[in-house]
């Protein structure tokens, strides 16, 4: 009995052994799934509307729940203006004994275009471990009018922030100049905290010189009958280059709002709410009238305004190689940058070198107004008196609407000492004969006999040369197809040759803007001319058009770096703001070495 017993121990003891470790196993399972389902990282997006107007903004949010997440990328908002952001907030809390955790990164987008769009993952780096979030779609319908609530922010920002375009003339002639100013009016029952221009105005079909705005201070004036606050933002002087409908296309302004809530604090101040908001202007059409074929001279290149025209020497008497200069000059205002001054035609006797092109033009919102000349230098090589011409000059007048030509004089020009010019004619030879003087010593020695010896003969008909030159034909044939063939591949090659030509237009407005250096607008203008062609030789797109967002994107999609892309930029902005603003040669030759070694990295990482 006793041993019965204790064998039921026995197996009782082992039975509650294999409980305790099918127990053990069941908890480590568990604690092992719980541990790996608590280490798993959420990330997710978020939009606030899935459905919104062509002009409404949505804000866009990328949440991660685990801290240690690092180098966050968003997708690409290509289809989207980036209103707002990157911004990003922490929270963290822990609530009967449990803790969370979360990171968002906030973006305020603004949509280009209607249409469906997915907005593509973004990534996050956990533990050695790349996170996608989930993709979003919208749609984005027409614009949607904005409801007239008195209460509503974007309402009460609408109907008390204006950006304006005033524009001069909007019916000018091909060549007269306008201009346009914008000014933002602000009334006097919101607050402006900050703005900036997302979108500066396109010019097509214009020539175009912005005027710097030297008065920044808000002045008060008056808006649809109403009182308001304005500030001129920018001002320009516009040629129009083509007859028919030009666009002046609108600016486009991000700003932060004050707009009242309609309470107070304790202090009895108004209590604000900032806001986000956008706004542009209007889109001015100018319809550009042809100059009148009725009257044109043919010797009319384009200048249109009000001119004296003028060929003077500052020498009429010189001596043989001396040098001369003859100025030829056309001045007043009007569109004096477009268009070719006449030339002068100089006689072979008077060699005439290449001339000196000179620019003394300034530009104010009457236009353009100076003088700009051509001035040759002649150098004489016989003696006598030689006449320039008289040379004319075509324009067109605004004020009487008809064209004048400005006839100028002949200029003479007399050299009183050097060669004499040799006359050829027959007359002129027959007074040069001479006599012919014997003087016994004409004959001094004649051979009486010969010593002749036999030329070689060499038979050429089956030579080498003979050979070589008769199959030369035969080889040059197929080599001429090949270059043939290679050229008329190299001429359709569009492509190429516009990459090609992009290729030397770069090095060659560099190569001008090292030539200018000293001349700030010449300088600068060849510089951006040389950034723009460099872009377009190595994206394969024109870029003159495009937003500096849009050229930073592409060349992001290039692999190139942020840190070049942002030098690159910033070269850029210096290109549209240093032509109008003080500089120093030494600035202008650091900027060019600048260019050159970010274009060279570019080309590189390319």
């Amino acid at each position: 009995m006793p041993k019965k017993q204790e064998a039921k121990k026995l197996k009782t003891k082992r039975t509650g052994k294999k409980m305790n470790l099918v127990k053990f196993y069941i908890v480590a399972i568990l604690l092992f799934v719980s541990q790996t389902i608590f280490a798993q990282v959420e990330f997710k997006t978020a939009v606030s509307k899935t459905n919104l107007g062509l002009n409404q903004r949505f804000r866009i949010e990328f949440s991660v729940d685990k801290q240690g997440a690092d180098n966050f990328k968003p997708p690409s908002f290509a289809d989207f203006k980036v209103v707002g952001g990157p911004s990003s907030s922490v929270s963290q809390s822990w609530i009967n004994g449990k803790a969370s955790y979360s990171q968002t990164y906030i973006y305020i987008l603004e949509p280009k275009r209607e249409g469906e769009f997915i907005i593509e993952p973004a990534t996050i780096e956990y533990e050695n471990e790349i996170v996608k979030s989930n993709a979003i779609k919208l749609t984005v319908s027409k614009a949607v009018e904005v409801p007239k609530d008195p209460n509503n922010p974007e309402y009460i920002a609408q109907q008390n922030i204006h950006l304006v375009a005033e524009v001069s003339n909007l019916n000018p002639y091909v060549g007269e100049g306008i201009y346009v100013v914008y000014k933002l009016f602000v009334s006097q029952n919101i607050s402006v905290n900050d703005w900036r221009v997302s979108d500066s105005p396109q010019y097509n079909g214009f020539w175009n010189q912005d005027i710097e705005v030297t008065d920044s201070n808000v002045q008060n004036g008056k808006y649809n009958g109403e009182d308001y606050r304005f500030l001129v933002l920018k001002r320009a002087v516009l040629i129009p280059q083509r007859s028919g409908e030009l666009i002046i296309e609108p600016m486009k302004m991000d700003f932060s709002v004050g707009i009242p809530t309609g309470r107070g604090d304790f202090f009895g101040n108004m209590i604000t709410r900032n806001i986000s908001y956008a706004t542009e202007s209007a889109i001015r059409k100018v319809r550009v009238k042809a100059l009148p074929e009725e009257g044109k001279p043919e010797d009319f290149s384009g200048a249109v305004g009000e001119f004296e025209f003028s060929v003077l020497a500052d020498k009429n008497v010189l001596k043989s190689n001396d040098a001369a200069q003859i100025k030829v000059e056309v001045k007043g205002s009007g569109n004096l940058k477009l268009f070719e001054i006449p030339k002068i035609v100089t006689p072979a006797e008077l060699e005439a070198y290449t001339p000196e092109h000179k620019e003394k033009v300034t530009t104010s919102l009457s236009g353009l107004r100076g003088s700009i000349s051509d001035a040759y230098t002649v150098v004489p090589q016989f003696k006598g008196k030689y006449k320039i011409p008289e040379v004319s000059f075509s324009y067109f007048n605004l004020k009487d609407e008809k064209y004048y030509t400005i006839l100028a004089e002949a200029v003479f020009v007399e050299v009183t000492d050097g060669k004499e010019i040799v006359s050829t004619s027959n007359d002129t030879a027959g007074t040069f004969k001479k006599n012919v003087v014997s003087n016994g010593n004409n004959f001094r020695f004649i051979a009486l006999e010969t010593k002749l010896k036999p030329a070689v003969k060499k038979d050429f008909l089956h030579s080498t040369e003979f050979y070589l030159l008769l199959l030369l034909p035969f080889l040059a044939i197929p080599i001429g197809i090949l270059i043939g063939k290679k050229r008329a591949k190299r001429a359709g090659d569009i492509f190429g040759n516009r990459i090609r030509n992009a290729n030397k237009l770069a090095r060659k407005y560099l190569s001008e803007a090292k030539k200018q250096l000293g001349k700030k607008e010449a300088f600068y203008i060849a510089l951006e001319k040389a950034l723009h062609n460099f872009l377009k030789a190595k994206l394969q797109i024109e870029t003159l058009e495009m937003s500096k967002e849009k050229i930073t994107e592409l060349l992001q999609d290039k692999g190139v770096d942020n840190n070049t892309i942002k030098q690159f930029i910033t070269v850029l902005n210096d290109c549209d703001f240093a032509r109008y603003t003080p500089t120093t040669d030494v600035m202008m030759k650091n900027e060019y070495e600048k260019t050159v070694e970010i274009l060279t990295e570019i080309d590189k990482q390319l």
